[in-house]
């Protein structure tokens, strides 16, 4: 076997790795692979706040809703209220203590929010206190007439105190009355009852001026036998002289 020389070696070492990086730069190519994007993160969830202003109040008294939210796309306030835009205020007036609530939807789920608004119950009503009675009224509101020695004509006074008698009988329609005529102790029994019930004609006539309507009025005389006062001086018979009301019954 004949020894082969290192230069001849060298030159075939050379040529076959030559011939081997030929036969690999010819081969197919790799290609490279892209990697899968990450899928889209989910949809954000809705938030929602509400709040009432003021919180307390009375009835008929008005409160503000005010709200706000995020990622919503419907919201609705109940009761009463209904759809509402994402972010606003409105007025209501609840007629009693209510909870206002609100709820957002959108692509990322739901949510609520609530408020409680208390409106106080009214004070109770006071309890009625017993006016005067119409007799009390009468007593107090209805005047009589007084009269000069032997006169049966109306002085001022007298003018005066049958003008507020007539404006309570204005008021009161349904009351009727008796009109006494009294006298003092002085005369004969005759002639002050003939003078007392010229006395009370003439508180009567007056009445009628006024727009008081006769049939609601009648006259009697007592002349002295029915004395208010029972001495004999000018004071006490003064009080006698007089046109008296009585409330018909």
């Amino acid at each position: 076997m004949k020894k082969v020389s290192g230069p001849f070696l060298r030159v075939a070492l050379i040529t076959a790795c030559a011939a081997a990086l030929f036969v690999a730069g010819c081969g197919p190519k790799k290609v490279a692979t892209k990697a899968p994007e990450p899928p889209p993160p989910p949809p954000a969830r809705p938030t929602v706040t509400l709040q009432a202003n003021p919180t307390s109040l009375n009835k008929g008294e008005a409160t503000t809703l005010s709200w706000s939210s995020t990622n919503a796309t419907q919201l609705t306030i109940y009761p009463e209220v209904g759809a509402v835009a994402p972010e606003g205020s409105t007025k209501v007036t609840p007629a009693d203590s209510t909870s206002y609530t609100i709820a957002a939807t959108g692509p990322g789920g739901s949510a609520d929010a609530s408020v409680r608004v208390t409106v106080a119950a009214p004070p109770p009503p006071p309890t009625p206190t017993a006016g005067p009675s119409l007799e009390e009224l009468f007593l107090k509101e209805v005047r009589d007439a007084y009269f000069d020695l032997d006169k049966a004509d109306l002085r001022p006074d007298a003018r005066a105190a049958l003008t507020k008698s007539a404006d309570f009988l204005r008021n009161y329609t349904a009351v009727k009355v008796n009109i006494e005529g009294h006298c003092d102790e002085r005369g004969s029994t005759e002639y002050n009852l003939a003078l007392g019930d010229r006395r009370a004609a003439a508180v009567k006539q007056f009445l009628v001026s006024q727009g008081i309507s006769a049939d609601r009025m009648s006259t009697v005389s007592f002349g002295k036998e029915k004395p208010f006062c029972m001495e004999s001086n000018e004071e006490c018979w003064q009080q006698n002289r007089r046109g008296h009301f009585v409330m018909a019954k």
